[in-house]
Parts: structure tokens; C-alpha cells; sequence
């Protein structure tokens, strides 16, 4: 949910940004070409990376690529600042959701998966509309950088749990072992 909320307000919030400094259409649309781009490419790998590194992994270096993205966009408006950014944010969302979801996909019986999956749809593109409507606004109101800023505290949140998930079970792991 916080990986497509995230992608989403910032990707609908850069070409805004990017006009408001001067930016042609052309240009904005250039950018949004590579972040779809990043988003879809991964995807070809994406799940030998979770199988031989683990979903967790790849949601804690899909948050760090987020992080990535944000410190660019906070720190320059160039074409190099949108287009770099939004490459990370794309290749982010992919590791982040992707594993996200084949651990959602492991945590129900099978006789709930409709329930399941059907509830998870509904949280996850209700996340996805809201932060839709909000973009523009928000990037209007608070500005783009603010607003890149705003979105920090959710996938640091994020990494967080997976962190801390991860070192448990590393923890765990060992004392198997010994």
C-alpha cells in the first residue's frame, strides 16, 4: 500500500513540478516514458531477486531506492533531477510492491484468498486514488519539495518494520544454527 501510494503521488506530482520550473510538456512527458520505464523493466528479474535475497530484502532496497529518489528531488529541479529520480522511484516501487505482495500471497489460507486479495485490491487502490487527487494540491500548495519530504516518513515507517523483521529472523536464524 505505502509503495504504491508513494510512487503514485510523486509520479503524478512530477510533471506539475516540472512545468512550474519551466519545463515543456515534452520534456515532462520524457521523464514519466523513463519511470514507466523503471517500473516495468525490473520486472523481468524482480522475482529471482526475491527468491535468492528474500521479499523482505527487496522491500528494504526498494525503500532505500524511494529514499534515493526523494534526496534527489529535494536537492535540484534539472532534467537530470526529475528523470534520475523518477528511474529509482520506478525500479522502488517494483522490488517494494512486488515482494509485497508475494508475502501478502504466503500470509493466508487458501481458503480465504478471494477475501484476502479482494480486500487487499480495495486498500491498495483506495491508497492509489487518494493520493491521485491529493497530488496536484498538494504540490500546488506545499510545493514539491515539502511534498517529497511528506512522503519520507511513510516508507522510513516501512523500512523500519521490514528492518527490524529482518533482523529477527537473522536472529532466529543463528540460534537454529547453534
Amino acid at each position: 500500500m505505502v509503495s504504491y501510494a508513494v510512487m503514485n503521488i510523486l509520479m503524478t506530482a512530477t510533471p506539475l513540478a516540472m512545468i512550474g520550473c519551466g519545463f515543456d510538456f515534452h520534456k515532462a512527458a520524457g521523464v514519466i516514458e523513463w519511470h514507466v520505464l523503471g517500473m516495468f523493466v525490473p520486472a523481468f528479474f524482480t522475482g529471482k531477486l526475491i527468491e535468492k535475497f528474500g521479499a523482505r530484502w527487496m522491500i528494504l532496497t526498494g525503500g532505500l531506492l524511494f529514499v534515493l529518489c526523494v534526496l534527489i528531488n529535494i536537492h535540484g529541479q534539472s532534467i537530470w533531477h526529475f528523470r534520475s529520480a523518477l528511474v529509482l522511484l520506478g525500479i522502488g516501487w517494483n522490488f517494494m510492491f512486488i515482494a509485497a505482495t508475494s508475502l501478502f500471497s504466503r500470509s493466508y489460507s487458501e481458503n480465504n484468498r478471494p477475501k484476502a486479495q479482494a480486500f487487499n485490491e480495495f486498500v491498495v487502490f483506495s491508497c492509489v486514488t487518494i493520493t491521485a487527487l491529493l497530488s496536484g494540491w498538494l504540490e500546488a500548495t506545499v510545493g514539491w519539495e515539502s511534498l517529497n519530504i511528506y512522503v519520507l516518513p511513510f516508507v522510513l515507517a516501512v523500512m523500519a518494520i521490514f528492518a527490524v523483521n529482518v533482523y529477527r529472523q537473522h536472529k532466529s536464524e543463528q540460534e537454529v544454527q547453534a
